[in-house]
């Protein structure tokens, strides 16, 4: 059951940043299609698996307690680091070079930018684009979490499931006044989530 609910926890905060991509678009009324959203999902998952795999690789050369603590305490530190990151935004609209630590008032102007030829809808070489920024993001909390144990197949399953339910849940709400409180405080929630992954892996 844990594994389940590690592997679940780890994709949500994962994903957050899905939900401020699709409230940005939303709000400016730029679509992203089924196409462009599978493509996204899919991108992500192997870049999930990819970064997951990696990490189990490293954790072939440590013990399984060295290889927990420390997978624990980078999964950690990675938290701390967007909770700390996040505080700008939450005073001020600073803009930042990471899509990740992005309000969704930052988010839409990445979400004009991205649609490269201005056609209020996401094609796929956009969706490409959008994909491997959000994937890049991650590839350090995978390494860590699959350091830790986290299982690789139920992450993989969750983050494909889960980006695609984010980027339409975002989408919906994005001009919605939950929408932008969501996206000004949703970089926090995902550094909270991360430091509570890792307390529970180094308690399991």
């Amino acid at each position: 059951m844990i594994l389940v609910f590690s592997a679940l926890l780890f994709s949500i905060s994962s994903n957050l940043d899905n939900v401020v991509v699709g409230m940005a678009y939303g709000l400016k009324k730029i679509k992203i299609g089924l196409l462009p959203n599978l493509l996204i999902a899919i991108i992500t998952s192997i870049g999930t698996f990819l970064s997951m795999s990696i990490g189990k690789y490293i954790s072939v050369f440590l013990s399984k307690d060295v290889a927990n603590i420390l997978g624990s305490v980078i999964i950690i530190i990675l938290g701390i680091y967007f909770v700390i990151a996040s505080i700008p935004n939450l005073k001020r609209n600073n803009l930042s070079k990471s899509l990740a630590v992005k309000d969704v008032k930052d988010m839409a102007k990445y979400a004009e930018e991205s649609d490269l030829d201005n056609s209020g809808d996401i094609n796929i070489k956009e969706a490409i684009l959008i994909a491997v920024g959000l994937t890049f993001n991650n590839l350090g909390t995978g390494v860590a979490a699959s350091i830790t144990g986290v299982n690789i197949e139920f992450t993989v399953v969750f983050t494909f499931a889960l980006s695609i339910l984010t980027i339409l849940f975002g989408e919906y709400i994005g001009n919605h006044v939950l929408g932008r409180f969501f996206g000004k405080y949703t970089p926090l929630v995902s550094g909270i989530l991360f430091i509570l992954l890792g307390i529970i892996e180094i308690l399991n």
